[in-house]
This record gives C-alpha cells, structure tokens and sequence, in this order.
C-alpha cells in the first residue's frame, strides 16, 4: 500500500500518515491508524489494514488468523480510530463541516469483497480487498470517498451540494496538527519496510498451488529459489494444524530451521532439521567426533529402530522442506516409518528445488523418489517473488538455468547487481568495504547487509585483517539481524534464508566446487540488492557490472 500511495503521480496532492498514533483514543488509552488519507476534494479516510490470510466474521464475532476471537472487528476499529482523530481535531477549533472524516478496513491478503456477507455493520463501500491492491489501490481509495460521501448525503441532505474539503493549504494543516514535523517524501526504511510485509504474501500461483493439488495425499512442489517454497511449506504446515493434525516439519538447514521453530510455534507441529528430529526421536546426543558415517547411516538406522519400537507413526501428516538434499535411502526409510500410511499412502507434502540448489545431491535423488512414490504428482512454481527482476534475470544467466523464473512478483527499481573483479591470492577486504559503503550510501543498516561465501573459516569475512570490518562483521549463527553488525556465513549455512541485501565473497571457479549450484545459492539469497566479488579469471567476471 505505501509504495502504491507513494509511486502513483495522479495523488501528488494528497499526504498520508502511515501508522498515525492516536494519544486520545475513543476506547483505549491509546490508539494507532494505520493509514490515514487527507485528500484535497475528496476527505479524510482512515484505513485499518489486515494482511492475515484467514478471517471469519460469525454471530458479530471476528477470528483474524491466529488471533483470539473479537466483537471489535476491523470496521470497528476503523472507525474508532477515524471518531478519535476527528474529535482530536474539532479540540483544536478545526471546522470539519464540509470535509468528510470516512474509515475503512482493507483486507490486503483475501478477496474480502466476495466473501464478506451484506450486513448493517458495515457498508460495501468501507471493504478493499487484496484485488484493489493488486489491480488499482488508488481507485478503490477513490470509490471509498465517493461511497463515503454517497452515505453522508443520504443522511444530510446536501452535504455535498456545494462541494467538499479540505482543500490543499487545509489538507496541509490538517496533517501537521496530526502529526507535527512529518516528513512528506518516501523514506528508504519506510520502502523497506513495506517489501518485508510483502515478501510474506504469496503471489496468486503460490496461492493456488495448494488449493489446486489439495485432492491428493501426496504432493511434490517444485521450483527455483525465490519462487515461495518455504511459505508454502509454512502454509501448509498450518492447514494441516487446523484440521487438528499432528505432524512434523522437516528441513536440512540449521539456520532455516530456527527460523522456522519461531515462525511455526505449535505444540501439534514438530519442527526443525531432519538430523535434530532424529536426534530426538532417539534420544541420544551426537558424539562431538560425529563424522559423516554417524548422520548419514547410523543415526537414520537408530531412529528406525526407534519408531518400530513405537508401533503407531507418530504423525499424522510430514512437510519437508529443502527435500533436494534429503534424499537417500536411508533417509527415505526414516520417512517412511514416521508419518502414518508411510510414503505410498500418507499426508506427505515435499517441496524442493531441483535446478541447481541440491548442491548436497548427487543427482540421484529425484530418482530415487520416483522409485520410492511413483504415481507422485507434481506441481512446478515458476514465479519469482523474492528477488527484484535484475537480480532475478541475473540468476538465469549466470547460473544457466533451466528454464528458470519465467515472472517476477516484485516491481523492478532500475538498479543492477554489481560485480567487482580480484586477482587470486589478493586480499578482497578493500573491495568488501566498497561493496558495503555502497550500500550504507542507500541507506541499508548494518543488520540489512549479509556477506556470504562459498567458503567457510577461510572466507574474507572471517579472516579479514580490516579493524572495521572485524568490528561490524559477526557470523550468523541464530539467522537473525544483530542492530550495527553485518552477519557472515557460508553459502550453504544460508540457504533458504534471505536477507534485503547480499554480498557473495571468494567466487573462484577454481576453488570451488560444483561452481554454478553454489553461486546459485548465493545470489538468490539477495532480495534488493547483489554485490559480486568474483576472481577476474572466472567465467562470470567477464560481465562485472554489466550483469
């Protein structure tokens, strides 16, 4: 909503207030609004926004998502918020005779539209929906005014026969008294802010992909980075919880899965990698020696022990994330024994990245699936919505994709990714400053920047001699932002994470193995921006700045 307000030059003379706190509130001791619209000719509307991706309104009764059940329901707020201001500003010997003061509440993840019921608590026009932001936000602004003052003539005669305010110089007082000191233009953190929100929305194919596979009991989701698989996988996650099913969701990434066990918090749901599962199912504790033998054989053959011992698999549904690098038979077996009806007959949903992401697959892993669960449907996403487009197409290119992202969600800003060239051996610290004094110039925090490697202790990040740079940089070790630190970390620690912006570090074909799956990794974590530090003898380096 912010960036539709702030890019749209037909409303070049309206100001809006974005999460305008209210000190004076009708109800409580003190109120926010979310939007609050003072458009020359038209009024004063105030917006109350709710992105949740369920609702129910029953016996004058809200359920918003996951929120406790409420007879103070969205309009209600709104218009709460909207008395509040209202009165906020007749205080100061404002005269609001000829403005028209309207609320509404914008459903900015469901078609609330149609599936709202006519009722008296609300009129048609108060409802905007997720098909107004996606198709003309300013528009559905516009019907809400005229639907506004459509009901005030309706009970004033005349309200706007001789035409309504504010006009600009009292849309210009009115916005000061309420929020002192504003500023007018469009603040980088702001944007940001706004991306965040809508990077959690999943595009219409997202939408659809779990509602147009739902008749099946198993399903494998396929698609590049980018394309929404882990929020897929999260939603589906929570319809299975509303249907009071117990189950696990399983992913290979530490990183993710802490992620993950914050976002999915449920005492039905199991949630973390697939090695600390086993681990708990077991009961044991990893020998600190554990090599590849313990996680790939023994551990997986102990927890099959374990749940034979059990009898009864203990869930009733299994979600896996990442399932690219989780598939070998002995891992396979695992799954068999731990949902109910095993993989020929259970509520197993898979999502996985089959192009170049599986850099821990030997390129027998979909086989194996397939010989596993042959009859297993399918379904391909092929819309990008995590990257703007110029990262996105540079992903395509560099990394040979096949066939790759075919649409992109997120609008394109203009600006490239930036590669920067080193010769082997040189210490690539100055250019690591360059790429974050560029980016600090965008105004990007600290906490915004991740500089990633194909390396792990030996990656620049970790062995700079630069004082700044040892001061700011901290290794991602929980994957959330630390306030003045840049996090580091491997490419393969980060995987399906992301991060506003992104530096990749140490990019030598000749020290790095399985060379574009890696470098795939690494620039799709990159939602805003790319920085590039590539060896100039590289293949890529060859398009350094001119991705």
């Amino acid at each position: 909503m912010y960036r539709a307000l702030a890019k749209d030059r037909t409303t070049d003379d309206w100001i809006v207030l974005h999460s305008l706190n209210i000190a004076e509130h009708v109800r409580n001791p003190e109120g926010e609004a979310d939007f609050v619209v003072i458009a020359p000719n038209l009024g004063v509307l105030v917006i109350e926004v709710k992105s949740h991706e369920h609702f129910s309104f029953d016996h004058g009764v809200w359920k918003l998502g996951n929120q406790a059940p409420t007879a103070r329901g969205p309009f209600k707020q709104a218009s709460e918020a909207m008395y509040s201001i209202r009165e906020d500003l007749l205080k100061k010997k404002v005269d609001l005779r000829s403005i028209p003061t309207l609320s509404a509440a914008w459903f900015t993840a469901t078609r609330a539209r149609t599936m709202l019921k006519p009722t008296n608590e609300w009129s048609e026009w108060q409802v905007l929906d997720s098909e107004d932001l996606k198709k003309d936000p300013i528009g559905a602004i516009r019907r809400a005014f005229a639907g506004g003052v459509a009901n005030l003539d309706a009970t004033f005669r005349g309200f706007s026969d001789r035409g309504v305010g504010p006009d600009l110089s009292m849309a210009a007082r009115l916005a000061s008294l309420l929020r002192p000191n504003f500023e007018f233009g469009v603040v980088a953190g702001d944007i940001r802010s706004a991306r965040e929100h809508q990077l959690v929305h999943f595009v219409e194919e997202q939408f659809l992909a779990l509602d147009a596979m739902s008749d099946n009991k198993s399903v494998l989701f396929t698609g590049p980075a980018g394309s929404g698989k882990t929020l897929l996988a999260m939603e589906a996650a929570r319809r299975e919880l509303a249907l009071k099913r117990t189950g696990s969701l399983v992913c290979f990434n530490k990183l993710l899965a802490r992620r993950l066990m914050v976002d999915m918090g449920d005492p039905h749901l199991s949630v973390g990698t697939f090695h600390s599962q086993l681990l708990a199912l077991t009961g044991i504790k990893a020998p600190s020696t554990a090599g590849d033998r313990f996680w790939t054989r023994e551990l997986p053959d102990r927890a099959v022990e374990a749940l034979l011992e059990r009898g009864e698999p203990p869930a009733d549904f299994l979600i896996i994330d990442e399932i690219q690098d989780l598939l070998t038979d002995a891992y396979l077996d695992v799954f068999d024994f731990m949902v109910k009806g095993g993989l020929s007959g259970g509520r197993v949903l898979m999502f996985g990245d089959f192009e170049r992401q599986a850099i821990y697959d030997d390129g027998r892993g979909r086989a194996l699936l397939e010989a596993r669960m042959p009859h297993l449907p399918s379904h391909r996403l092929t819309m990008n919505c995590r990257n703007l487009p110029r990262i996105g197409t540079s992903v395509n290119f560099f990394s040979g994709l096949t066939p790759g992202y075919r649409k992109f969600r997120r609008d394109d800003d203009g600006t490239n990714p930036v590669f920067l060239k080193y010769a082997r051996g040189a210490d690539q610290s100055a250019l690591l400053r360059k790429a974050i004094e560029g980016l600090r110039e965008e105004k990007f925090d600290l906490s915004e920047i991740v500089v990633l490697s194909p390396l792990g202790s030996g990656s620049t990040a970790a062995t700079t001699t630069d004082p700044w740079l040892r001061n700011v940089l901290v290794q991602a070790d929980d994957g959330t932002a630390k306030r003045g630190k840049i996090r580091f970390s491997s490419i393969q620690a980060f995987k399906g994470l992301e991060a506003p912006a992104i530096v990749v570090t140490d990019l030598d074909r000749r020290n790095v193995p399985n060379f574009e799956s890696v470098l795939y990794v690494g620039l799709t974590r990159a939602t805003d921006r790319l920085y590039g530090v590539i060896e100039e003898t590289t293949g890529l380096a060859g398009m350094a700045g001119n991705p």
